[in-house]
């Protein structure tokens, strides 16, 4: 779990959320957040499913288990996923 802070920090700087928001979604003091993003302290499991639901990420990439970042796709029909899936190799291709 060495990176476990800063990939929360991350993944809620790419939401655009600060830890007072974060902090409300989850229903913990933003003292949590705060120590969970510095490593000081980690968080239960039920605010880690919260987290990876938040995220759109699965609990293993949270905890470094998993290194690709998954994208959540349920709910979309299979062309706004097709969409996304070109998108996705457009961007690739950029690098």
């Amino acid at each position: 779990m060495v990176d476990f802070g800063e990939k929360v920090k991350k993944l809620r700087h790419e939401k655009d959320l600060t830890q007072q928001q974060l902090a409300e979604l989850l229903g913990v003091a933003v003292s949590a957040i705060s120590s969970y993003e510095s490593g000081n302290r980690y968080p239960s499991y039920e605010v880690l499913i919260s987290l990876a639901r938040i995220f759109h990420v699965s609990t293993d990439y949270l905890l470094g288990l998993e290194k690709l970042k998954a994208v959540d796709v349920s709910g979309l029909d299979d062309n706004e996923i097709k969409v996304i899936l070109q998108m996705i190799d457009v961007l690739r291709e950029k690098k």
